[in-house]
């Protein structure tokens, strides 16, 4: 199982997510390094735990569209492979922001959130749109339900959102509950996740969401996940280099996430 690092942005800052509460979130205080600018924040994950690809949610672009490109490039040139949410609910805007990525050199895979798509009929452009590298869907849910702009999909259960974006054509899911993050408080999405990995066409599953122990991952690997998002849980040292490395070496994964990269 890989250990995918989380950095999310706001205002030029990667700051602590909290429950999904943003107006909460500040700047990260960590155990790697001083201060939250991105690319120190990078460079330390980069040293510490070597990881195949990072997850960075960019919450200017998600919340308000204005992406922050200094700060993937930052990220980007310590070496990470970036998968990026930066708010895209059409295929235009992801056809936007990839072309600004590749002027600009960056590397990246998009991640395409339930959060900000804009309506089902966007989800087989979307998975057919990326460039290079296919985007990722992240089913984003608030406290087990649906975290969806199209109320279409709202109302579905999360079982049937993720059956609508692998029938679309997505075949790589993140399972996301913001209620589990920073909250210390275990991943809620264990079933959910072993649903998925029973019932759907899923060539790469990831979970995200409220990881804190070596306990939690070997759940997620017995659940059918090959890697989880993590950021509180790194940056606090309750999960060490050694735990990570644990991880991708002795937890089962269904599909290896370097050779994929």
């Amino acid at each position: 199982m890989e250990i995918i690092p989380v950095i999310d942005l706001m205002e030029g800052q990667v700051v602590r997510g909290v429950g999904g509460r943003r107006s909460e979130y500040r700047p990260i205080v960590s155990r790697l390094v001083a201060g939250a600018e991105p690319a120190a924040i990078a460079e330390a994950l980069t040293r510490h735990f070597h990881p195949a690809a990072v997850y960075v949610a960019d919450l200017d672009a998600i919340i308000r569209g204005a992406p922050d490109y200094g700060a993937w490039q930052a990220i980007a040139n310590r070496g990470l492979a970036l998968w990026l949410d930066a708010g895209i609910g059409t295929a235009a805007a992801a056809a936007a922001v990839l072309a600004e990525a590749r002027r600009r050199g960056i590397g990246l895979r998009l991640v395409i959130g339930l959060e900000s798509l804009a309506n089902e009929r966007e989800l087989a452009a979307l998975a057919a749109a990326s460039a290079g590298p296919r985007a990722l869907f992240s089913l984003d849910l608030k406290a087990g339900r649906p975290l969806a702009r199209c109320p279409e999909l709202a109302s579905l259960a999360p079982l049937e959102v993720a059956r609508r974006a692998t029938a679309a054509g997505f075949s790589d899911l993140i399972v996301l509950d913001l209620a589990d993050v920073g909250t210390g408080g275990g991943t809620s999405t264990l079933a959910l996740c072993r649903q998925i990995r029973q019932e759907l066409e899923c060539d790469l599953l990831v979970a995200g969401g409220g990881v804190r122990s070596v306990a939690d991952l070997a759940a997620l690997a017995k659940a059918g996940c090959d890697a989880a998002m993590v950021a509180s849980a790194l940056h606090d040292g309750t999960l060490s280099a050694a735990d990570c490395e644990f991880a991708r070496t002795r937890l089962p994964a269904a599909r290896q996430l370097r050779s994929r990269r």
